[in-house]
């Protein structure tokens, strides 16, 4: 049996994190099984359903690397063939017309409050003959559940799980206006895309078994059910707003990889040995549904961001140096060749793209004095300024401007005097950069050049 797995997002807000952790499971495991991944937009809500959700659900796939195999499938426009499997079910009498009135349903939910139970509908027309049907009123149509015995989901990842039937209400199919269910539509649609593996959050499992029948009462092959646990926040309640960040949008904008996204979600529940870092081949190769934990996992953002951190000192310079102008804007070609040539000390300390651009700034503008930072503004003060002087003057005659010599020619210089390298090489860090922290001052003038680097400690020297 070749694998196919499916993504079926609803588009009524962007794309959650627990979301994309969703589609990377599914992702992984058709990767794993050399199968099939697809994409099914769940957009029968039309007056929830929105296009820019859509869009931004499939930006966030885009930019995670999680688009399908093939077209994007859309719910709604199967209405026709949700509909007429309904009304086929209901020609082999698997089926039946409800003509129960908004006021018998709201009696039923009001006694079965009064008793302590959750609504299920009673049956009512379930063997009653429909010529004894109301004048006015526009049937449902209700599927048949069996009302004896249990319904076992062999579940990938939950196990055998078990209830008795009794606890299946006969679910409606088709609304009064003819339009059809969630229920219906969902399983219809994994029966018609060859779906073999549905892997979703556990919080669907009551539904798997609804859709267990319904698939038997149609005559097709019943799905592999996994399902995964919820994503919880720090303090162990279900991932909310008020944990912080919800969508990948907002993950993106902070300044987080995708390829550290998709690292962090793969451990989140799941797990291969002591692996932390996984790249995406080793995570096809291990991924399988067995490993998948069944208790709730918790998002932790200080290990995302370790996590990000290191996937930033392994990227490309020039798609960092890219992604940090991006985030500074108005940036010109010449102000991002100085990133990319700057982004090897740069990315060493940063742990998220947003800290790169914030600590890359004075590659693009000169320091402004005095300096706001105080701690940087103290290294200039004293003899400071008449010492960068003389550095200046020593630095105007010298020659080879790469990095191990001007750090050996400063060395032997302050020596000369009698003086650390750390007392002109703090200054000359204030100097060049604004700031009292920063890569290496000589890697930081080799970049800028000898030029600009002249011209930033002269300024900094003329502070007196």
């Amino acid at each position: 049996m070749s694998v196919v797995t499916r993504f079926a997002p609803s588009p009524t807000g962007f794309l959650h994190i627990g979301g994309a952790r969703t589609a990377l499971f599914n992702w992984l495991y058709a990767r794993h099984h050399g199968g099939k991944y697809l994409l099914r937009i769940e957009d029968t809500d039309r007056a929830r359903s929105t296009q820019e959700a859509i869009d931004a659900i499939l930006d966030g796939l885009n930019w995670l690397g999680l688009m399908p195999d093939g077209d994007v499938v859309y719910q709604s426009r199967n209405a026709t063939r949700h509909a007429d499997v309904a009304k086929s079910l209901l020609a082999e009498g698997k089926a039946y017309y409800c003509y129960c009135s908004p006021e018998e349903l709201a009696e039923m939910r009001e006694k079965a409050k009064a008793e302590g139970r959750p609504m299920r509908y009673d049956g009512t027309w379930r063997d009653r003959d429909p010529a004894e049907a109301p004048a006015g009123v526009d049937p449902v149509i209700r599927l048949k559940m069996p009302q004896d015995g249990e319904t076992t989901i062999h579940d990938q990842v939950q196990g055998e799980v078990t209830i008795g039937n009794s606890q299946l209400d006969d679910m409606i199919l088709l609304r009064s206006d003819g339009t059809p269910t969630y229920m219906l539509s969902v399983v219809v649609d994994d029966h018609d895309m060859g779906v073999t593996h549905v892997i979703r959050g556990d919080d669907h499992l009551t539904n798997a078994f609804r859709q267990y029948q319904l698939f038997v009462a149609c005559g097709w092959d019943v799905p592999s059910f996994a399902h995964i646990p919820l994503i919880h926040g720090p303090d162990g309640a279900k991932l909310s707003k008020r944990h912080g960040a919800l969508g990948v949008d907002a993950y993106r904008e902070m300044g987080y990889l995708p390829e550290a996204i998709n690292n962090y979600l793969l451990r989140l529940g799941w797990a291969h040995g002591d692996e932390e870092i996984i790249s995406q081949e080793k995570a096809v190769e291990w991924f399988d549904l067995p490993a998948v934990g069944k208790s709730a996992s918790r998002f932790d953002f200080a290990k995302l961001e370790n996590l990000n951190g290191h996937y930033i000192r392994h990227a490309d310079d020039a798609r960092l140096a890219a992604l940090a102008a991006a985030a500074i804007g108005n940036v010109d070609e010449s102000g991002l060749a100085l990133l990319t040539a700057g982004m090897p000390g740069l990315k060493e300390r940063a742990k998220t793209v947003a800290q790169l651009a914030e600590s890359a700034g004075f590659y693009l503008r000169r320091p402004t004095f005095p300096l706001e930072i105080p701690k940087a503004a103290k290294l200039l003060s004293g003899d400071a300024p008449a010492l960068l002087a003389e550095v200046a003057d020593f630095l105007e005659t010298y020659q080879d401007w790469a990095e191990d010599s001007l750090q050996e020619a400063l060395r032997a210089w302050a020596e000369e005097r009698e003086l650390g390298l750390g007392k002109i090489a703090q200054p000359l860090r204030a100097a060049l950069t604004g700031s009292n922290i920063s890569p290496s001052i000589f890697e930081i003038m080799v970049v800028l050049g000898k030029e600009e680097s002249l011209a930033r400690i002269r300024a900094a020297a003329a502070q007196s």
